[in-house]
């Protein structure tokens, strides 16, 4: 697998949403795009599948512009997790990720493809919902029953939009490993964006660090999780220690009341007694 991005851009209309993006990936890894609200990391991963049509530069996958794919084709190599999904009819899980087998199927299901399905359910763990209706769903269920659907595709190219979100820590931590071991186990490129900084630099081979539209850092994780980048990017001060050889990012609030302790005594401090029962 290869997937370079070179000089890419996007703009909606007149408005600049992403310039500059240069980076490529060729081994199996995982990379988490982290970056605030509105840079842009979604619209980067757009930008690759061909949800949206880039502005400018290139996007390659395996030295091949994605523009000259077809989107069945392009559907064979790159997979895609959104972050919520719109379906609503009442469709059985194992049917729902039976539809990541389309690139790759007929008209018809194959007996390969419902093995394929349990198998990857039964990897997630959730194998007990295969016959559970899909709207019926917890949020937390629903996000591992897209990434089945993300991984029946059999990509070379994962891409995820916030995978772990609207799961507790474990669940979270669960699927992260998980999508580290897929990378390197079935020899694939993950790419997840994230917004948890620990989770990214936990699990992560690689990290790219976005800032208004435009790569800021990118690299291992400890060169890109630094207290100085993340006060660059997100304004915020931290601390960076270092935790079973990862860096793990400990936030600091230096606001005008304090330490946290003393934020909750002094906004409590306006409360009359009613609202402070």
């Amino acid at each position: 697998m290869d997937l370079k991005l070179s000089e890419m851009g996007f703009n909606y209309g007149n408005h600049e949403v992403l310039k500059d993006i240069t980076f490529s990936v060729s081994e199996p890894q995982l990379v988490c795009i982290l970056g605030p609200n509105g840079v842009g990391k979604s619209t980067l991963i757009h930008c690759i599948n061909r949800i949206l049509t880039r502005t400018s530069g290139v996007v390659m996958v395996n030295d091949k512009d994605v523009n000259e794919y077809s989107l069945k084709e392009l559907a064979r190599v790159t997979g895609y997790v959104p972050y919520t999904a719109s379906d609503s009819f009442p469709m059985t899980v194992v049917d729902t990720v039976l539809l990541g087998r389309h690139p790759h199927s007929s008209r018809k299901t194959t007996e390969h493809d419902v093995r394929m399905a349990y198998q990857i359910l039964e990897q997630l763990g959730i194998q007990d919902l295969a016959m559970r209706p899909f709207n019926m769903l917890s949020a937390g269920q629903h996000q591992k029953v897209m990434l089945a659907r993300g991984l029946a595709q059999e990509p070379e190219i994962l891409l995820l939009d916030e995978p772990t979100a609207n799961l507790d820590v474990k669940h979270q931590m669960d699927v992260s490993r998980l999508l580290y071991c897929l990378a390197h186990e079935k020899k694939i490129v993950v790419v997840m964006i994230c917004h948890d900084l620990n989770i990214a630099s936990k699990y992560a081979d690689n990290i790219i660090l976005m800032h208004r539209g435009s790569i800021y850092a990118a690299g291992r994780p400890d060169e890109v999780m630094t207290a100085e980048n993340i006060k660059a990017v997100y304004g915020v001060e931290s601390t960076v220690i270092v935790d079973e050889g990862r860096p793990h990012v400990i936030l600091r609030d230096h606001s005008e009341y304090g330490s946290v302790g003393d934020i909750d005594f002094q906004c409590s401090e306006g409360l009359s007694d009613n609202q402070r029962s």
